[in-house]
């Protein structure tokens, strides 16, 4: 299994929201330099709350605006959402490599939902969360052996971050 060979099946930004939507997106991003994106993207996500671009949407506005909580609150919901569509469990953490493979389960989305894994990972670190971010980094690693989305450089991040507390905690 390749988690790069995903050409010519559709992304998530390829199955266009309703109208309305859009348009709210569109708004969030006219309106972000004023710092009023919140209340379309809320909007769109009350029209579409399954739509992965409006969650996408909400994830950026949330990440680039430092609401770590807020992001990771929409990266676990994007978890959900992808999880069910590909049959997963319920748990990310109770996911296998044998859960990856299957004839009805596109690339493009097993890579989407393992990005989000990836991003939740990275949340949880910056708020200070190691441990729940250290297990979807390594659960990560365990599903792309081949460090095809490059969790390994959270991981030796995390790693270095426990060495330099352990030198300072142990002068």
């Amino acid at each position: 299994m390749d988690l790069l060979d995903f050409e010519g099946e559709a992304l998530y930004f390829d199955d266009p929201p309703p109208e309305n939507v859009t348009v709210l997106l569109a708004a969030a991003a006219d309106a972000y330099g004023q710092g009023e994106s919140e209340l379309p993207l809320l909007q769109a996500y009350f029209f579409a709350p399954e739509h992965l671009m409006v969650i996408v949407a909400l994830y950026r506005f949330f990440y680039y605006q430092h609401r770590y909580p807020e992001t990771l609150i929409v990266a676990e919901r994007a978890l959900t959402l992808v999880g069910r569509r590909l049959h997963f469990p319920d748990q990310w953490s109770a996911l296998t490599p044998d859960d990856l493979l299957g004839e009805n389960k596109p690339m493009s989305l097993i890579r989407f939902y393992l990005l989000a894994l990836k991003g939740a990972a990275y949340v949880c670190l910056r708020l200070g969360q190691l441990e729940n971010g250290k297990a979807m980094v390594e659960k990560i690693l365990e599903l792309d052996p081949e460090d095809r989305l490059n969790a390994s450089v959270l991981k030796n991040v995390l790693d270095e971050a426990t060495r330099l507390r352990l030198v300072v905690s142990n002068p």
